[in-house]
């Protein structure tokens, strides 16, 4: 057992000039003769007198070159590799800090990465052992490609042209992840891997950022495998070398719409990598492996072979909290332990042997197929095609009745035994090749058939006829006999019913009456609630509370008690003892009029004080003494100009300043003057501006000009609620 080995590697400062930014530094241990250092010192973010100390097993500062860090850290696994060992190299750090220097390197020899001298010092090893096993050993390397992309992998060495929308899938091979369809070419030579590896770079997802004009949008990874054959041993080994992408911050990064989508992918697999490492370290049965297919095909501690990380850092101020975190995952990645197991040689042309004992004492022997079933013998027989002759089934169906065995009579147990000589013999006592038949009962071969003459089964039919027709007439008899009703009482029975019925008709009207005499007084239209109690007066002539509030309205508006006038009182009292067809036309007015008060209390618009002008004339809207209640029609026209409205109905509020605004406000027309009062919306506006401007006969040529509030609670969908509502919220104007 080992541990994932972590270096830590700081980047040189992009700004030479600004010295007091650098806040990471390298340092040896206390007694160490080494010259390696190998701690990393970083103040704390809120108090920069405290300093944190990460160890790890080594450090390379600002100024350490490419060839150092190879040639101390990644050079020693190469005989691990030929050892039949699996090699894991992976750069993890926030996005900036050269992971990709690190891992591709530069153009220059100086500046070439990890891979591109990892894939060189192998070329080199492959043809030295060739040449110390005077070709007895060959040895063979095959490069695959590939990146994650919005958690989805894509081959980098096929055409960007060739991706499928959902990506290559992973599959699990004897405890390993493989990319299903990944391409596998084979390298002869390092100028030929330097090929194919530049042009695959160029199909990778790179973009610009605010921090940096190359960034990785995806999870490079690069497997070669090695592949030693010596006579029939063949021994292979996996080499794998990863470019993380960088977690982001994209407050400081200031990624547009695709930055974002490719930025929230990379943190969430970077996240799902930090809880696998805290599962690990935490000793968690489940560990999340599979949340990504980053963390899939890493697999930290599952992987047997060698595993070296580069903790990439950047020294400046603005990745100090990025780079505290960073110290922290690699503190905890070092302490996963990993299984260092070589990978077992495969001989060509044999298979493993499969053990005989699976058990301490069980021992199972071979199964041989059975030799006493007419299929398998049927199967192995040629069957015999004679002209004229047709073939019969070489198979047993369950039948009640007896079959005959010359079917099969052709297949013989020589004939068996000769076709196939591995079978077991059958049994000595097996006489027959077909399946048996069922057993029959034995009760079912002495049962005497049932049989019944026609004259028997009608007379048993009869007899069942004649029980059930006794059973319901017993049953009837014991019912007793319901006395029959005379003329005489039948018909005062009809006259006592019609009289119930019209007396709760009667007061069924009188309290509708009531009801809506009601609901006027409450919203204070006085004169219709003083109609609907006149009318309900009839209903209710000796009610005493009744007369009493008719009184009181009749005080309150003095003008409709006059005898002879247009007093709706006294047209009421003369249209209500006219005649003895009234009450059943005033009850069907009535109603009509109940639900036009329904329908016009839900839209909030008083419909007492217009009416259709198709229907009423000019000489009625004059007045109130053609007061009649309507069903409203689907599409109403607007009143007259003036004709309509009482100027002699002014009102005592009508000299204070807030009257006069509202109604300068009204009269003027103004539909966004008149949405901001209260209790006013659009529809409401539209509707008082159509009935200010539907008159003809009018003041202001043609246009109606309210002089009270009166007159603008008489306008269409204004209310006297409406207008208290108005002008009280010109308080708040």
């Amino acid at each position: 057992m080992g541990g994932i080995r972590v270096v830590a590697r700081i980047r040189p400062q992009q700004n030479t000039g600004i010295e007091r930014d650098c806040i990471v530094s390298a340092a040896s241990i206390d007694g160490d003769t080494s010259s390696q250092p190998k701690l990393v010192r970083i103040p704390n973010y809120k108090n920069e007198n405290e300093v944190y100390s990460f160890q790890f097993s080594s450090v390379y500062d600002q100024h350490s070159t490419q060839q150092t860090i190879f040639d101390n850290e990644i050079s020693p696994t190469i005989k691990h590799l030929f050892n039949g060992y699996d090699v894991t190299i992976f750069a993890y750090g926030v996005t900036g800090t050269g992971k990709t220097f690190t891992m591709r390197g530069g153009k220059s020899l100086a500046e070439r990465g990890i891979i591109p001298r990892l894939l060189s010092s192998t070329y080199r090893r492959c043809r030295k052992i060739e040449k110390d096993s005077a070709g007895k050993t060959a040895v063979g390397i095959t490069l695959s490609y590939y990146e994650i992309y919005n958690d989805k992998v894509f081959d980098l060495l096929e055409a960007p042209e060739k991706r499928t929308p959902t990506g290559l899938h992973l599959r699990d091979n004897g405890g390993k992840t493989v990319v299903v369809g990944l391409t596998e070419r084979p390298c002869e030579s390092l100028k030929e891997f330097e090929k194919i590896y530049d042009q695959a770079n160029i199909n990778r997802s790179t973009s610009a950022t605010k921090l940096n004009a190359h960034s990785s949008r995806s999870h490079a990874i690069l497997c070669f495998k090695v592949t030693m054959t010596t006579g029939d041993d063949v021994r292979v080994s996996t080499a794998s070398a990863i470019d993380l992408a960088g977690s982001e911050d994209n407050r400081r990064t200031d990624n547009g719409k695709d930055r974002l989508v490719e930025s929230a992918s990379i943190n969430k697999s970077l996240f799902v990598l930090a809880k696998c490492v805290e599962a690990i370290s935490q000793n968690q049965a489940r560990i999340p492996y599979r949340e990504s297919k980053m963390t899939r095909i890493l697999s930290l501690g599952q992987n047997n072979g060698l595993t070296v990380m580069i903790l990439n850092l950047a020294p400046s101020r603005s990745y100090h909290l990025d780079t505290i975190s960073s110290l922290n995952f690699a503190n905890r990645t070092k302490k996963i332990e990993t299984r260092e197991i070589e990978n077992e040689p495969i001989t060509k042309g044999c298979s493993r042997a499969v053990p005989a004992v699976t058990g301490s004492s069980m021992q199972r022997q071979p199964l041989r197929p059975l030799a006493s079933t007419v299929h398998n013998a049927a199967v192995g027989a040629k069957p015999v095609f004679q002209k004229g002759v047709k073939s019969a089934k070489s198979f047993s169906v369950y039948s009640d009745r007896p079959r005959s065995s010359g079917a099969l009579a052709h297949i013989t147990k020589d004939t068996i035994n000769r076709l196939s000589p591995l079978k077991r013999p059958s049994d000595a006592g097996y006489l027959a090749f077909s399946r048996p038949a069922k057993r029959r009962s034995p009760n079912c071969t002495n049962r005497p058939s049932a049989t019944m003459s026609r004259a028997a089964i009608e007379d048993m039919i009869e007899e069942k006829i004649t029980g059930i027709l006794a059973v319901r007439a017993l049953d009837h008899s014991s019912a007793a006999p319901v006395p029959e009703i005379s003329d005489e009482v039948q018909r005062r029975l009809e006259l006592l019913e019609q009289k119930v019925d019209s007396q709760d008709n009667s007061q069924d009207q009188g309290l509708s009456f009531l009801l809506m005499a009601k609901q006027h007084a409450v919203r204070g239209e006085d004169k219709s609630a003083l109609r609907m109690f006149l009318l309900a007066r009839e209903y209710f002539p000796d009610n005493a509370k009744l007369k009493l509030k008719i009184e009181r309205l009749q005080k309150k508006l003095p003008e409709t008690t006059a005898v002879g006038g247009k007093g709706s009182g006294a047209i009421i009292d003369a249209g209500v003892s006219g005649g003895a067809t009234r009450p059943t036309e005033t009850a069907n007015e009535v109603r009509d009029s109940r639900d036009d008060e329904e329908r016009g209390g839900r839209r909030g618009v008083d419909d007492d004080y217009y009416r259709d002008p198709d229907e009423v004339s000019e000489a009625a809207c004059d007045s109130d003494d053609s007061f009649r209640y309507r069903p409203r029609t689907k599409k109403r026209a607007l009143k007259p100009a003036t004709n309509s409205i009482r100027h002699d109905e002014g009102s005592s509020a009508a000299d204070t300043p807030r009257t006069k605004r509202l109604l300068e406000i009204v009269n003027s027309q103004d539909i966004r003057r008149l949405r901001l009062l209260r209790g006013v919306g659009v529809k409401k506006a539209e509707a008082m501006i159509e009935a200010l401007c539907g008159g003809e006969d009018g003041d202001d040529g043609g246009h109606i000009v309210v002089h009270s509030l009166a007159q603008l609670g008489q306008l269409r969908g204004v209310g006297v609620r409406t207008v208290e509502n108005m002008r009280s919220g010109l308080e708040e104007l």
